[in-house]
């Protein structure tokens, strides 16, 4: 029996030396050459982010046009379209390049997502042969910019309600949009100030007096620099960041384009007036028209995980080069990254990244499946684009949060350093801000990732109205996800995956991977039962539906959060399990505890409340946390150069050395 003077119990713990080129060469995956090209690309163009600081304005838009022009040209920007028009065939390889691209400067991303991703995307995802041959070769090589004008100062979320109006003239054979209201006018639109000819234009249909929906129309808004007749467009003016994107508000009075303007993959008119369209629910036609653009928050989501990684790079390796209090010494003072705080403010993050970066990974290789028909049936197709929509979202959300927050705690932990614009702080911060409201608020995404999770993507989902949804949701579903998510079936599932009986939360080691998503999935699926049960007993009670899901909406946001963050650890627990035994492995087993417990000690109040945690057993898992920050510690310059950020993006020089 050992004594308390007797020697600690060996480990058996060993530290890893990372193989910082092999982890780089599993971050890039099967795109590394596309990554490696824009790696090179942003270091031929690396004075750009001094110009973003030194040039005006209007010099600096014509400066990111040029850039995004001469980029195309590379190849880069064009991967994901046909290559018959110049493009390269992939859609996995055109995410893989935009996500690489936001280690540069962010408004030469954006400039690339508003022309080659939103703009390039509807024409090609909503269009036809017609469209395609017209535009997509010219729009691939940058020949002519275009604007994406979907969003009104009125208007934003919910689409449905655009109140720009196309309404069709048979004698004519022409559309005639109109901007019938002030708050219509379509607004925040990048490319609409200075450089976009056409404009991809979500306006109401209306045909014969009828209103058909939402839909696409490619107008002209811009000839030799000025604006067509009958349209107006005004510059936005000054942002919060990416001040070399030319954001702009637009309206249109009585302007007329050939019927054929019409983007008509999903719908359309005959000459002589006939509204015609293979989907007859017009609001299934409408939400599968947006589930074809969803290639624009995967790719927001890995451009903010990768704004992330910037500024941990930089963080980081600051933290092992300054010094600061004799801490242990009475000769020499400590580095930062020695202190058991700037560990916990820092390494979490980093295990974070690398959680959320292949969580990333799993959506867009979904979207290159989906979008490239590998489904073997047309009802397994529209599961899998359902199940996308909502796993895209939720990515979205929890990895543009991810950048807010890491990008402001890096600043913070580079002291008064980090506020000098010359280390990238400002430009990361100011730029990366606006990611966690386009391409859908974040709250809003998690809405639609709870919808889908009460409803298990059935088919009537994607039929329904917003007030229809929540009456099916109210009515129809919660009976099901109560009986599904009951306590006492729950808690078999979960000791199902664990040693440990009726005491599974109890007994199993806190560094058992199964322990650890068994927690998660626990929490999921209680919240989910949670929301279920007040919504139908909200409806019981005779209240109205809407009112009823507006006072649970902080619980139904709570649930997705959730959900998303159990498919994160799901895929980080995956990618170390399929990885060979070696140095590596250690290092990432030690990362992916790091993040499960991090996040399970971050909630660890409703794990309490519910009865899954110990004030004992929470108070071991900081213990732990603490000690797998001590062991990341020295690995941790390793970690973050395997992301390879090329060294001119991190800029810094007094603080990366």
């Amino acid at each position: 029996m050992a004594t308390d003077t007797a020697a600690p119990p060996a480990t058996g713990y060993v530290q890893p030396e990372v193989d910082v080129p092999a982890l780089t060469a599993l971050l890039d995956g099967r795109y590394a050459e596309v990554r490696d090209l824009v790696r090179t690309n942003l270091a031929a163009y690396a004075d750009i982010l001094d110009q973003a600081e030194q040039l005006s304005v209007d010099d600096f838009r014509e400066r990111v046009r040029e850039v995004v022009v001469e980029m195309a040209a590379t190849g880069q920007t064009g991967m994901g379209f046909p290559e018959e028009y110049g493009g390269g065939g992939d859609i996995g390889a055109s995410i893989a390049a935009f996500e690489t691209l936001a280690y540069g400067d962010l408004s030469v991303l954006v400039k690339v997502g508003v022309q080659f991703g939103l703009f390039g995307g509807a024409i090609l995802q909503l269009g036809t042969r017609r469209h395609h041959d017209a535009h997509l070769a010219d729009l691939v090589s940058g020949r002519v910019m275009g604007c994406f004008a979907m969003t009104e100062s009125g208007h934003g979320s919910n689409v449905q309600a655009l109140g720009t109006v196309a309404t069709y003239d048979p004698d004519a054979q022409e559309f005639v949009i109109t901007t019938t209201r002030e708050d219509a006018r379509k607004d925040y639109i990048g490319n609409a100030a200075k450089h976009a000819e056409l404009a991809v234009v979500f306006a109401q249909l209306e045909v014969g007096g009828a209103r058909e929906g939402v839909h696409a129309f490619v107008v002209p808004i811009r000839r030799e620099g000025e604006p067509c007749p009958g349209v107006r467009i005004e510059d936005d003016g000054l942002k919060m960041g990416l001040n070399g994107v030319d954001n702009g508000r637009i309206w249109f009075d009585r302007v007329r384009v050939p019927r054929t303007a019409l983007l008509n993959r999903f719908a359309d008119v005959t000459p002589e007036g006939v509204y015609e369209s293979p989907i007859e629910n017009p609001n299934r036609r409408f939400f599968t028209m947006l589930g074809t653009l969803v290639q624009g928050r995967v790719c927001v989501g890995g451009a903010g995980i990768n704004a992330a990684k910037v500024a941990l790079a930089i963080a980081t390796r600051y933290a092992v080069r300054r010094r600061q209090f004799e801490a242990t010494s009475d000769t020499e003072e400590e580095l930062l990254l020695d202190y058991g705080l700037h560990q916990r403010r820092l390494l979490p993050l980093i295990a974070r990244t690398y959680a959320l970066h292949f969580a990333q990974e799993v959506v867009a290789g979904q979207l290159h499946d989906v979008f490239s028909g590998t489904s073997s049936s047309e009802g397994e197709d529209e599961v899998a684009r359902r199940e996308l929509e909502s796993r895209a979202a939720g990515t979205k959300a929890l990895g543009t949060w991810h950048a807010t927050r890491t990008i402001q705690e890096c600043r913070e932990a580079c002291g008064g350093a980090g506020y000098l614009a010359v280390n990238r702080f400002a430009a990361l911060k100011a730029d990366s801000d606006i990611f966690t409201t386009f391409e859908g608020d974040n709250h809003v995404l998690l809405q639609l990732v709870a919808k889908g999770l009460l409803t298990d993507y059935a088919s009537e989902f994607e039929d329904l109205d917003q007030l229809g949804m929540v009456r099916f949701v109210t009515n129809l579903a919660v009976e099901t996800v109560i009986e599904r998510t009951s306590v006492h079936k729950l808690l078999e599932r979960v000791r199902d995956l664990l040693p440990g009986g009726e005491d599974w939360d109890q007994e199993a080691g806190l560094l058992d991977a199964d322990y650890q998503l068994a927690m998660l999935r626990f929490r999921e699926e209680h919240m989910l039962a949670g929301v279920a049960r007040r919504l139908k007993r909200g409806i019981d009670q005779e209240m109205n539906p809407g009112a009823v899901f507006s006072r649970v909406q902080d619980h139904v946001v709570a649930a997705a959060d959730a959900h998303v963050e159990r498919l994160v650890l799901e895929a980080f627990v995956d990618k170390v399990r399929a990885m060979p035994d070696g140095a590596n492995r250690v290092a990432l087993t030690l990362l992916c505890d790091l993040f499960a417990l991090t996040t399970i000690e971050a909630d660890r109040a409703w794990f309490m409340e519910h009865g899954r945690l110990t004030v004992q057993r929470s108070k071991a898992i900081s213990r732990e946390v603490n000690g797998l920050c001590r062991k990341v510690r020295p690995l941790a310059v390793d970690l973050v150069d395997a992301w390879a950020v090329p060294p001119q993006m991190l800029r810094s020089p007094d603080l990366v050395g």
